[in-house]
């Protein structure tokens, strides 16, 4: 056999050899985790990984160590699973713990909404044994109620985002000179300022959008005239 014949061979078996010991990796069984052994990785240790838990899910973030130095950005809430601070903001005390008791379904779709993020941008590292899985690693009860929960979420998201689609943005414009405008084109309304309270789930405060209503509606509740607009002009000066 030509010696260029052997070379191709021998990279096709090397290539066949690694396609299954990836495989193998990726079907190995996850190691799991107590709280207490997942502590000690927090980032304080430089010799140490950096992981940290969501939804039960532990995931390596060391990389992160470069960009932010020790602990990487995540020194708030690394070495546990603090899953509600990912929409509650709240990174000392109570507000690190793995319980989503009181949140609403789309607070909690977030939160799975980072869960797949984790699992699309950093090394999956195990599982913790506790309040999301068992023992064995499988998902309590616990778990799936969580997840039923999100998918409620996601379905209440969509379907503000289509309300939202009824109803036109406002047109808008800035300078340094004139400062801002918002104005809704003839015929397409009145500028208001309407809540988006979906906006909780994902930025942890009720956010606001300019949006362009009849005079027929503009007397639903939630709407806002901008300060110093006429109630029936079709632009107002913002700050």
């Amino acid at each position: 056999m030509a010696l260029g014949a052997r070379l191709l061979l021998g990279l096709a078996l090397l290539a066949a050899l690694i396609g299954v010991l990836l495989q193998l990796y990726r079907l190995r069984k996850p190691r799991l985790w107590t709280p207490e052994e997942l502590s000690v990785y927090n980032g304080t240790d430089e010799g140490l990984p950096i992981l940290l838990g969501i939804l039960g899910s532990v995931f390596d973030v060391t990389k992160g160590r470069s960009h932010y130095g020790p602990g990487g950005g995540y020194h708030h809430f690394s070495g546990r699973d603090a899953s509600r601070a990912f929409v509650s903001g709240n990174f000392t005390g109570d507000g690190l713990t793995d319980s989503l008791q009181g949140l609403s379904s789309m607070e909690v779709n977030s939160i799975v909404d980072w869960r797949k993020l984790y699992f699309d941008k950093y090394i999956f590292s195990g599982k913790i044994v506790g309040r999301y899985y068992d023992s064995q690693g499988n998902p309590t009860k616990y778990l799936k109620g969580v997840e039923m929960k999100a998918k409620r979420g996601a379905q209440l998201l969509e379907k503000q985002k289509s309300e939202e689609d009824k109803i036109p943005n406002c047109n808008s414009k800035w300078s340094q000179a004139e400062g801002g405008e918002v104005w809704c084109e003839a015929g397409t309304g009145y500028p208001r300022l309407v809540r988006r309270p979906g906006d909780i789930a994902l930025t942890g405060k009720v956010s606001q959008r300019c949006a362009c209503f009849q005079e027929a509606e503009l007397g639903r509740p939630g709407l806002v005239v901008y300060e110093g607009c006429d109630y029936l002009s079709t632009s107002c000066k913002v700050k």
